[in-house]
């Protein structure tokens, strides 16, 4: 028996995501008014996560909305909420458009060079739009290839990190990488860049921690040595691990010479990790990063 009961095709609508981050001094009703703000607005709570160290609040909440938003209402609305709860609050949307990358240096050129060169070769869905430094080593890099070089020389952590947001909003960075920067960035400043702040470690991470890995391995014979490309949270070198690579240390290999052939390898493995946050091949669950099927991207 045939059924002629028509049959409607239902077009399903693409879902808006949008990453809300809010920082700012602890204190109750501050999760219900965000994420009510969020109901309120026709919205449903992805993703939320929650933190407090010494009075320090930061949550990130990841929206869904199923039917058309305004997204600028919506950030302007979420803006006149901030300032009634003293909260300092950005929000973030993902598109398919080519992101702003700033890339954050110290004295160590491998890594940038290796960067700007994919650039230059259109290998990233991304464009380098502010180059950071804690000193003036790496400026001609950024001048040779006219991209801004911003030197922050401010000792002061928390007041360093408070120039480098100004930055960071001015050029509406959506990810930031560490191209061997040696600065441990505060939990202000991670919680603001949830899963986008993407750091190299010249070690296989848990292993070798800090700053002075190869001398680490080098000291303890290790007869393997590695990199790991990470997403970088509050806890020093324990984010999500995106990468790693290694290659082996012959025993007659002095410091400098693994130093020379971990270098390589930071570079090259931060590359394929920027690369593939780029292309949305990431995805953060439980604290481990999973590779996106197909039909998930």
């Amino acid at each position: 028996m045939i059924n002629n009961e028509k049959i409607v095709n239902k077009k399903v609508m693409k879902k808006t995501i949008i990453g809300i981050t809010v920082v700012g001094k602890d204190r109750e009703g501050i999760v219900a008014s965000f994420t009510n703000f969020v109901f309120q607005n026709g919205g449903n709570i992805e993703k939320v996560n929650q933190n407090v160290i010494k009075g320090l609040f930061g949550m990130y909440l990841e929206a869904s909305f199923t039917d058309i938003i305004n997204v600028k209402k919506f950030d302007s609305g979420i803006q006149i909420l901030s300032k009634k709860e003293k909260m300092d609050v950005n929000t973030h949307h993902e598109t398919n458009l080519e992101k702003n990358i700033g890339v954050f240096v110290t004295k160590e050129p491998l890594c940038i060079e290796t960067i700007l060169d994919a650039t230059k070769k259109k290998l990233l869905n991304g464009k380098i739009s502010v180059i950071i430094g804690t000193e003036k080593t790496l400026e001609n890099i950024a001048k040779k290839v006219k991209i801004p070089f911003i030197l922050i020389e401010e000792s002061n952590q928390d007041k360093a990190e408070e120039e480098i947001i100004k930055v960071c909003k001015k050029y509406e960075i959506d990810l930031i990488v560490l191209a061997r920067y040696m600065k441990i960035l505060s939990p202000n400043f991670v919680w603001r860049y949830p899963n986008r702040i993407i750091n190299i470690h010249p070690s296989l991470l848990p292993a070798f921690p800090g700053a002075v890995a190869y001398a680490q391995a080098y000291e303890r014979g290790t007869k393997i040595v590695g990199v790991t490309s990470h997403y970088v949270t509050e806890n020093l070198d324990q984010g999500p691990i995106i990468l790693q690579d290694s290659f082996k240390v012959d025993p007659n290999d002095t410091l400098e010479q693994i130093k020379s052939k971990g270098q390589k390898l930071e570079a090259d493995t931060l590359l394929k990790a920027i690369k593939m946050h780029l292309e949305n091949k990431l995805e953060v669950r439980w604290r481990k990063v999973h590779i996106k099927s197909k039909s998930m991207q």
